[in-house]
Protein backbone atom coordinates (compact mmCIF):
# COMPACT_ATOMS: atom_id res chain seq x y z
CA UNK A 1 0.00 0.00 0.00
CA UNK A 2 1.16 3.25 -0.82
CA UNK A 3 1.62 5.99 1.71
CA UNK A 4 -0.79 9.35 1.53
CA UNK A 5 2.63 11.29 1.20
CA UNK A 6 3.07 9.40 -2.13
CA UNK A 7 0.11 9.85 -3.20
CA UNK A 8 0.05 13.92 -2.76
CA UNK A 9 3.42 14.07 -4.66
CA UNK A 10 2.26 12.16 -7.37
CA UNK A 11 -0.82 13.98 -7.40
CA UNK A 12 0.98 17.15 -7.32
CA UNK A 13 3.27 16.17 -9.82
CA UNK A 14 0.31 15.24 -11.91
CA UNK A 15 -1.13 18.97 -11.69
CA UNK A 16 1.61 20.37 -12.50
CA UNK A 17 2.39 18.42 -15.40
CA UNK A 18 -1.30 19.35 -16.35
CA UNK A 19 -0.71 23.54 -15.59
CA UNK A 20 2.12 23.07 -17.62
CA UNK A 21 0.62 21.44 -20.56
CA UNK A 22 -2.57 24.36 -20.40
CA UNK A 23 -0.44 27.50 -21.27
CA UNK A 24 -2.80 30.44 -22.60
CA UNK A 25 -2.03 31.44 -25.87
CA UNK A 26 -0.88 34.79 -25.92
CA UNK A 27 -1.09 37.48 -29.14
CA UNK A 28 1.80 38.57 -30.34
CA UNK A 29 2.99 42.17 -30.21
CA UNK A 30 2.44 43.98 -33.89
CA UNK A 31 5.29 46.02 -34.78
CA UNK A 32 5.71 49.08 -33.37
CA UNK A 33 7.11 50.97 -36.21
CA UNK A 34 6.94 50.98 -39.48
CA UNK A 35 9.34 52.96 -41.47
CA UNK A 36 8.33 56.01 -43.99
CA UNK A 37 8.50 54.57 -47.17
CA UNK A 38 9.35 57.66 -48.31
CA UNK A 39 12.25 58.37 -46.58
CA UNK A 40 13.57 54.91 -45.37
CA UNK A 41 16.30 53.28 -46.68
CA UNK A 42 16.56 50.11 -48.08
CA UNK A 43 18.13 48.44 -45.35
CA UNK A 44 15.18 49.90 -42.82
CA UNK A 45 12.65 48.52 -45.40
CA UNK A 46 14.02 45.19 -45.83
CA UNK A 47 14.11 44.89 -41.76
CA UNK A 48 10.41 45.61 -41.76
CA UNK A 49 9.85 43.09 -44.08
CA UNK A 50 11.79 40.78 -41.97
CA UNK A 51 9.25 41.90 -38.82
CA UNK A 52 6.45 41.81 -40.36
CA UNK A 53 7.21 37.76 -41.66
CA UNK A 54 8.13 37.44 -38.06
CA UNK A 55 4.98 38.70 -36.87
CA UNK A 56 2.80 37.15 -39.12
CA UNK A 57 4.50 33.87 -38.01
CA UNK A 58 3.61 34.48 -34.90
CA UNK A 59 0.16 35.67 -35.42
CA UNK A 60 -0.27 31.96 -36.85
CA UNK A 61 1.27 29.96 -34.14
CA UNK A 62 -1.28 31.86 -31.76
CA UNK A 63 -4.05 31.10 -33.93
CA UNK A 64 -2.55 27.59 -33.76
CA UNK A 65 -2.94 27.85 -30.05
CA UNK A 66 -6.31 28.61 -29.96
CA UNK A 67 -7.81 25.95 -32.14
CA UNK A 68 -5.23 23.80 -29.58
CA UNK A 69 -6.86 25.46 -26.68
CA UNK A 70 -10.93 25.09 -28.40
CA UNK A 71 -10.43 21.44 -28.92
CA UNK A 72 -9.21 21.04 -25.26
CA UNK A 73 -12.34 22.46 -24.75
CA UNK A 74 -10.50 25.66 -22.60
CA UNK A 75 -11.61 27.74 -24.79
CA UNK A 76 -15.25 28.35 -26.12
CA UNK A 77 -15.85 28.39 -29.83
CA UNK A 78 -16.80 31.98 -29.26
CA UNK A 79 -14.42 32.87 -27.41
CA UNK A 80 -12.26 31.25 -30.34
CA UNK A 81 -13.53 32.71 -32.87
CA UNK A 82 -13.10 36.67 -31.15
CA UNK A 83 -10.08 36.05 -30.56
CA UNK A 84 -9.19 34.70 -33.90
CA UNK A 85 -11.12 37.40 -35.45
CA UNK A 86 -9.36 40.01 -33.31
CA UNK A 87 -5.45 38.78 -34.50
CA UNK A 88 -6.35 38.35 -38.36
CA UNK A 89 -8.18 41.99 -37.90
CA UNK A 90 -4.82 43.26 -36.54
CA UNK A 91 -2.36 41.51 -38.71
CA UNK A 92 -4.31 42.81 -42.10
CA UNK A 93 -4.11 46.34 -40.36
CA UNK A 94 -0.93 46.49 -40.11
CA UNK A 95 0.22 44.30 -43.54
CA UNK A 96 -2.31 47.43 -45.04
CA UNK A 97 0.12 49.86 -43.47
CA UNK A 98 3.52 48.07 -44.74
CA UNK A 99 2.28 47.72 -48.23
CA UNK A 100 1.54 51.26 -47.99
CA UNK A 101 4.80 52.22 -46.85
CA UNK A 102 6.36 49.91 -49.64
CA UNK A 103 4.07 51.31 -52.32
CA UNK A 104 5.56 54.95 -51.18
CA UNK A 105 9.43 53.95 -50.78
CA UNK A 106 8.90 52.33 -54.78
CA UNK A 107 7.59 55.64 -56.06
CA UNK A 108 9.93 57.14 -53.88
CA UNK A 109 12.74 55.61 -55.50
CA UNK A 110 11.53 55.00 -59.31
CA UNK A 111 10.12 57.86 -59.03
Amino acid sequence: MKSPQRILAALAAACCVSLAAHADCVLPPAPSKIPDGKTASKEEMNTALETMKEYNSDVETYLKCLDFEARQHHLSTSEQDSRHNSAVDTLQKIANKFNEQVRNYNKAKNG
